[in-house]
Parts: structure tokens; C-alpha cells; sequence
């Protein structure tokens, strides 16, 4: 083999190797989710807004709980609503941004149950990624 063609291999194998060590591109990062105090603030529904909007879409309601949250990419009002005579609650979800009602649904005490123990498992789960 001549010199040329020695030189011209150790030249592409080192050239091989120095890209195979070249770090990986970096992964994107996960999206962060807004805080209450953001969606709250990005909101153009106010929270009393979505109380009537709710209750004129379940007439005869009361409001039982209110909350702001990320669902799908979007803030909605989570509203659920009891009713006098009926088991269970009516959940209508309102549009943060338009005041539009996105979903109504009932909910039977088995629902609404398994609902809130995925919601704490889910904030515990949030609370442990949190702490340093």
C-alpha cells in the first residue's frame, strides 16, 4: 500500500470517529404547564362569568365546585353543579377564551369519586416532581 492511500485511510477513520463522538442533538423540553395564577390571567372568561354560564346551562343548579384548569392544551372553567332531586353532579366545562360551553355531563358518585382520586394522584404526583 502506498503512503498515499495509508494516509488517506487513518484520515477517514479518524474522521469517522471524531463525528461518532459529537454529542446528540438536545431533546426538546416538555411543556410546562401554566400556573393558576397564568391561567387566570390569560383567561377572558372571569370565574363569575363562567358560574352563570354554567348555571343557565343547568337550570335549576347550584354551583358545588369552580376551578381553572390546562385540559388538552386549552383552559377551560370546570364547573360542577348539583341539582335538587338528582344523584350525582353536572359537570359543564366552559371555554376560558370564547365563554363557550365545550362539554355537559352527569356524573353518578362513582364517577365523581374516581375523578377526584385521579386529580389527587395526579397533584401528588406534580408535588414530588416539584421538590428538589
Amino acid at each position: 500500500m502506498s503512503r498515499l492511500s495509508i494516509v488517506t485511510a487513518l484520515l477517514v477513520v479518524s474522521a469517522g470517529v471524531a463525528g461518532a463522538q459529537q454529542p446528540a442533538a438536545p431533546k426538546p423540553a416538555a411543556k410546562k404547564e401554566m400556573s393558576e395564577s397564568a391561567m387566570r390571567a390569560a383567561a377572558k372568561v372571569n370565574e363569575d362569568s363562567a358560574r352563570k354560564i354554567a348555571l343557565k346551562a343547568v337550570p335549576g343548579s347550584t354551583v358545588k365546585a369552580i376551578e381553572i384548569e390546562e385540559e388538552k392544551g386549552a383552559v377551560i372553567w370546570s364547573v360542577d353543579l348539583t341539582v335538587a332531586g338528582k344523584t350525582g353532579i353536572e359537570e359543564v366545562n366552559i371555554d376560558s377564551k370564547s365563554g363557550r360551553i365545550l362539554a355537559k355531563e352527569h356524573e353518578d358518585a362513582a364517577a365523581e369519586k374516581a375523578e377526584a382520586k385521579a386529580e389527587a394522584k395526579e397533584k401528588a404526583a406534580k408535588a414530588a416532581v416539584k421538590k428538589p
